[in-house]
């Protein structure tokens, strides 16, 4: 129990930030404020983050949560590719709606310049395990291409939607990454299909 109430708390603190930096900007937001709006103790913020910029690490935690939720809502019935396609579409409509595209840069950037940890390659968050389940499953179908080893075409998924979003920001985010990127992923990920 104590660790489900962890994450809880860690999760409110993350969820609090994010709410915070899309509505009032990354600099405009105070420790103090992502401490109330979280209802938690400073004690606790500072128990899970060294600070605010430690927060900006946890976007990779936001997007697993909507992956959660996300994987509750595949139909069956969807090939290998619909789901794929789902997928990118509704985390790629909450990146439009919560997250701004100086904070989304700035995570990015972020992820090219430390030493540390690299939250949006680590194979142990859910995004990578539900895409290995996927991918996975339409190569035991025969819907996706057994030729092409299914960690490539994580590797490949992966790699297509963090150049969509590193492209969005490059561009201001002047378009619809979600509208875009329905346009342009299938073509990204057509050698997963069968010849």
């Amino acid at each position: 129990m104590a660790k489900k109430n962890a994450r809880n708390t860690r999760s409110r603190i993350v969820n609090a930030a994010w709410k915070l930096f899309y509505e009032q900007g990354y600099e405009d937001t105070t420790v103090e404020e992502i401490i109330e709006v979280s209802h938690t103790s400073k004690g606790s913020f500072y128990h899970y983050f060294d600070g605010k910029d430690a927060l900006l690490g946890t976007l990779s935690s936001l997007f697993d949560e909507k992956y959660q939720e996300l994987s509750l809502c595949l139909d069956p019935e969807m090939t290998a590719m619909e789901k794929l396609l789902f997928l990118n579409g509704e985390l790629f409509a909450m990146i439009e709606n919560c997250v701004s595209v100086e904070l989304l840069a700035r995570l990015l950037s972020t992820q090219l310049v430390t030493n540390g940890e690299k939250h949006l390659l680590d194979r142990n968050r859910t995004y990578y395990k539900l895409l290995r389940k996927i991918i996975s499953e339409g190569v035991e179908t025969g819907e996706l291409n057994s030729q092409v080893s299914i960690s490539e075409m994580v590797k490949i998924y992966a790699m297509s939607e963090r150049a969509l979003m590193y492209d969005w920001c490059l561009c201001g985010g002047e378009y619809s990454l979600r509208q875009y990127s329905g346009v342009v992923l299938p073509s990204f990920l057509s050698s997963f299909l069968p010849k």
